[in-house]
């Protein structure tokens, strides 16, 4: 008897967005329980916004007060050592992460799906849990290198992100994005029996789960590779 396909899941995802890297840190975790192939699809969340005309939850006070409990609830729950910078507007709206997504564009295109998951970690812990830059290019290759990859390859990489090649792949995963309804980070599409299914933020877990039939089994910590 053959083994069931396997299912695909697209996480498209910016470094700058820490719900994106709840949804990162638990797709990780699922891909050793669910029967899926996890493909990673960095874009460039300022670019959906403007698209979208949507405009940061942290813009309203309301919601931006409750984000920041709600993202303590999700650290502890799932157990990632998410910190507040200590100037989040300079970090997500001055500094922003279109040179951080051309290197995941550039490791994407060249390395493959496990290197793109062990630069992505690198970059969030150093914007999300060391208060620590990712526009400079040596920030950049400090990730790289914590990643796994060799100085010299770490250089060649950074250097990549200047290329067009890399520009336009990384506009192409946003406007595939877009055209699957995309108005914010994480999205994630479900894609079961040649239907397409999008999902929007990192608590539509077992909704996805129930999409796959599979069972959302709570944080997985045991799998966390934090």
């Amino acid at each position: 008897m053959a083994a069931p396909a396997r299912k695909t899941i697209e996480l498209f995802y910016d470094v700058i967005s820490p719900y994106s890297w709840i949804g990162f840190e638990t797709l990780c975790r699922y891909k050793n329980k669910w029967n899926i192939d996890l493909q990673f699809r960095p874009f460039f969340l300022g670019a959906v916004m403007h698209a979208t005309e949507n405009t940061p939850p942290g813009m309203n006070p309301a919601k931006g007060a409750y984000g920041q409990k709600d993202l303590e609830r999700n650290r502890d729950y799932y157990k990632i050592p998410l910190v507040r910078p200590e100037d989040p507007a300079e970090v997500m709206f001055v500094k922003g992460s279109l040179q951080a997504q051309r290197l995941l564009t550039a490791v994407s295109m060249q390395e493959g799906n496990d290197a793109v998951e062990n630069v992505t970690r690198q970059l969030y812990l150093r914007v999300w849990s060391k208060d620590l830059d990712i526009t400079e290019p040596k920030s950049l290759m400090e990730a790289a290198k914590k990643a796994g990859f060799s100085e010299e390859k770490a250089q060649s990489l950074v250097a990549r992100t200047k290329d067009q090649d890399i520009k336009d792949k990384l506009k192409e995963n946003t406007n595939t994005a877009l055209e699957h309804g995309a108005f914010g980070a994480p999205t994630i599409v479900v894609h079961v029996d040649g239907k397409t299914h999008m999902f929007f933020g990192s608590d539509r877990f077992h909704l996805i789960a129930e999409v796959l039939g599979e069972k959302f089994e709570g944080p997985l910590t045991e799998f966390s590779k934090l």
